[in-house]
């Protein structure tokens, strides 16, 4: 295990939206400083960072010049150019590594390593053509959703398909991006778990969160989940698992379907090698926040508390939710976080608040 880096050294983040931008304050309560590198002119990030780049991900040589002057590289979002990565590696270690964003980035290889580790799944089938999605149809019964292997969030680059001639359409409008085609699980509550693994191996987890979405994005995130001792440990041991696979460092996201009463109770839905917007609530109800626990694990230092000390509710703020920020910052037990992103648009995250009541 190499030497943890001390107080005074630089983080580099490729990536400059909120969750770099919460990385950066959570490292320099640590005195760390934090190199922002993004291919955006002006992004939140920049605004509390120690030093700024911009360039684009396909740039291999500005990438390794940045990291030349970083002592660890990390990103905030994982479809992260595999050759930007390896850039980076070029220069100083990575983390998490790789291997972890090459299994994010493709749901079909995200699936297909699940099952491999024989984790469930939804019933899903790769489709690239149409006679890929004859097959697929075949094999995953309707309705089910047909989502681009790449790049889709937020509900983007997915549609539900109730027929074969729904499928047939979605598939048109995908304009040949090879796709998945997923069966729909009839899930009680959605459910997601943060794990923090360190360099030396050590393993955090934070309390299971139960999820609303609303349009395809996340709208609220309560702790704790409405669920049992049992199902908390095996959510728990399903995170514990693929971060060992992965030999991930950092915290990773693993989202979940929880059906009550079947068989399998838990089924995986993504996982993101990241801090993750379900983990929000961890700024004002632990004492170490996701974020803080990210930069202690890629930096070697021991990664903390991450038991909570509040219930909490973290609800997304989103386009013009954020011009109740005076009536929400006068509002009792709640904690407001807003981006500094300029524009309010439509489906755009522009900050969150966390409601906090006593730990029951």
């Amino acid at each position: 295990m190499p030497d943890a880096l001390p107080p005074g050294s630089t983080i580099g983040i490729m990536g400059g939206g909120q969750l770099g931008r919460m990385l950066a304050v959570a490292a320099s309560r640590l005195g760390l400083k934090t190199h922002i590198y993004s291919d955006e002119a002006d992004p939140p990030a920049f605004d509390v960072a120690a030093a700024r780049t911009v360039g684009s991900y396909s740039d291999a040589a500005a990438i390794e010049a940045f990291a030349r002057r970083v002592g660890v590289v990390t990103c905030e979002f994982e479809n992260v150019p595999a050759e930007a990565l390896q850039a980076a590696l070029r220069a100083v270690p990575v983390y998490p590594p790789p291997f972890s964003f090459a299994v994010a980035q493709d749901r079909l290889t995200e699936k297909t390593f699940m099952r491999e580790l024989g984790i469930a799944v939804a019933p899903f089938a790769a489709v690239a053509t149409a006679a890929d999605l004859k097959a697929a149809l075949g094999q995953v019964k309707l309705p089910a959703i047909l989502k681009t292997r790449r790049f889709g969030y937020d509900g983007k680059g997915q549609a539900l398909v109730r027929s074969e001639a729904e499928a047939r359409d979605a598939l048109a409008q995908l304009e040949g991006a090879p796709a998945v085609l997923e069966g729909l699980v009839a899930f009680t509550r959605e459910l997601s778990v943060l794990v923090v693994r360190g360099l030396d191996g050590a393993l955090q987890y934070y309390d299971t969160v139960e999820n609303v979405h609303a349009h395809g994005i996340l709208a609220t995130s309560r702790v704790p989940a409405h669920i049992s001792a049992g199902v908390t440990a095996e959510a728990r041991a399903i995170a514990g698992k693929i971060a060992e696979a992965l030999q991930h460092v950092g915290v990773l996201a693993v989202e979940l379907f929880h059906c009550e009463g079947g068989t399998p109770a838990l089924l995986v839905n993504e996982i993101a090698p990241r801090v993750h917007n379900s983990g929000h609530w961890t700024l004002d109800a632990c004492l170490v926040s996701q974020f803080e626990s990210h930069v202690r694990a890629i930096c070697g230092w021991p990664l903390g508390q991450t038991s909570r000390h509040s219930d909490a509710v973290m609800t997304n703020l989103i386009g013009g939710d954020v011009e109740r920020w005076r009536e929400l910052a006068a509002e009792e037990g709640v904690a407001v976080h807003l981006y500094g992103k300029a524009e309010a648009r439509p489906g755009r995250k522009m900050g969150h608040t966390n409601r906090l009541t006593p730990k029951l």
